[in-house]
């Protein structure tokens, strides 16, 4: 049996300080045992969602068109999903209630562009509108302008294989911005824009699907960000990244501007010394000396992995599983924030970290582990200016539909009735102290 693993769902102190809008930490001080373990004035605390899994009804991408070809390998179809779309107004108030003083949330470019070079304002209005409730509701917004999906007549043309891409996706990050950027406090052009699930489904299982996506548009040109050829469609992504940025610069200087990344904290295996950092490097270095002229970083990291000689090794026997088959590891997150930071030495904002589990109760505890390790980033030196704790609700999650729970608010689907989990009081409380107290 196939066992499919998905591990994303991803120390310059005063100079870079005004980059992303939050003081520098400062500088490092013992933590005496049982004290409460404080974080910098200014830290951001946060949670967020990604348009594609929580908005429905987003019939104009290319992965509505994936959830609905025959031999789709995608769980179930997204539909109406979390009904975001409409229902943020109270979902944006429940965030704020918590005690979280920020919200990172996906602008869904199938709908701001529905055809080659048509912007519907009404669109950009209703994003400039969900900007102005986290505004009165005193949320830092960080918008992210790619969450794996694109408009259909994007992938019809070939997606991020085709080099076309770099103006095509400059000029929606120009309209995002001219319309809402006043609005936009800190802006990521992709997200996981170093992932690929053609890593982790074998291409026998995928192409039946990818096939049918093809004869549906009648296009053999059809690509999506996430199954298309890396070594084609990534380093066109990175020139996508530089050309956003340098067009957002020009129109907002002062707007910080990063990507996220996947990043697994990647370790050598019992009896293959060398082998994780070898992967890692491979993996993540490409990225993150790009990410050296960048205003921060965004760290998505949910578990570890590690290497052995011949690649991947399983967990640990006995190990807890979490529902993408990931072992329970919250000192993932430091790991990979220790190596993020010294890659790039740009500030780190973790723009993901969470767990797709049923036990809430395992979900509190990872928030509490998780957060343990980044404060000893902090006291260590690292420049983190912020957490956002996926996901604000449970989502729609790509291939595994509406199985894993990531949220701190359970949704009932039939209803939209949002109800907050135990480990969102954990969050909250913690946010509120701007500490850990435990």
């Amino acid at each position: 049996m196939m066992v499919m693993k998905m591990p994303t769902r991803r120390m310059v102190m005063t100079g870079m300080a005004a980059a992303v809008g939050v003081a520098a930490p400062p500088a490092r001080s013992a933590v005496l045992p049982g004290a409460a373990r404080a974080f910098p004035k200014g830290f951001l605390w946060g949670t967020a969602t990604a348009a594609h899994q929580v908005e429905g009804n987003n019939w104009n991408s290319d992965w509505w068109l994936l959830e609905t070809v025959p031999r789709t390998i995608i769980k179930e179809p997204s539909g109406t999903a979390c009904d975001h779309y409409r229902l943020y107004p109270q979902d944006i108030a429940r965030i704020a209630a918590l005690g979280l003083g920020s919200y990172r949330f996906s602008v869904e470019w199938a709908r701001i562009e529905p055809a080659p070079g048509q912007y519907d304002r009404a669109v950009l209005d209703h994003y400039r509108d969900m900007l102005s409730a986290c505004r009165q509701h005193g949320l830092h917004t960080v918008v992210t302008l790619h969450h794996f999906t694109s408009p259909l007549w994007f992938a019809v043309q070939g997606g991020f294989e085709n080099a076309d891409a770099i103006g095509a996706f400059t000029r929606y990050a120009e309209a995002v911005v001219q319309h809402c950027g006043d609005l936009i406090d800190t802006l990521c052009t992709f997200n996981e824009a170093n992932l690929s699930f053609m890593d982790f489904v074998p291409l026998p299982v995928l192409e039946p699907m990818l096939d049918a996506a093809q004869v549906a548009t009648k296009s053999p040109h059809w690509r999506s960000f996430l199954f298309d050829d890396v070594a084609i469609s990534k380093p066109i992504v990175r020139q996508c990244h530089v050309s956003a940025r340098r067009a957002i610069k020009a129109i907002r200087p002062k707007l910080p501007v990063g990507l996220t990344l996947a990043m697994s904290d990647v370790q050598d295996a019992p009896g293959a010394p060398g082998a994780g950092a070898a992967e890692r490097s491979r993996r993540y270095d490409v990225w993150l000396e790009g990410a050296r002229d960048d205003d921060f970083v965004g760290v998505q990291n949910y578990t570890r992995e590690r290497i052995g000689t011949a690649g991947p090794i399983a967990p640990p026997a006995g190990s807890l599983l979490t529902q993408l088959n990931q072992e329970y590891y919250p000192a993932g997150l430091a790991g990979a924030v220790r190596y993020a930071a010294h890659m790039t030495a740009r500030p780190i904002l973790v723009t993901e970290n969470g767990i797709g589990i049923d036990d809430d109760r395992v979900r509190a505890r990872y928030i509490s582990e998780a957060l343990g390790g980044l404060h000893k980033c902090i006291a260590d030196g690292i420049d983190v200016r912020g957490y956002w704790h996926w996901s604000a609700m449970d989502n729609f999650e790509w291939l595994f539909g509406y199985g894993p729970k990531f949220g701190l608010m359970a949704v009932d689907r039939e209803t939209q009735v949002r109800t907050a989990k135990p480990s969102a009081d954990v969050l909250s409380a913690i946010a509120k102290a701007n500490a850990i107290i435990a």
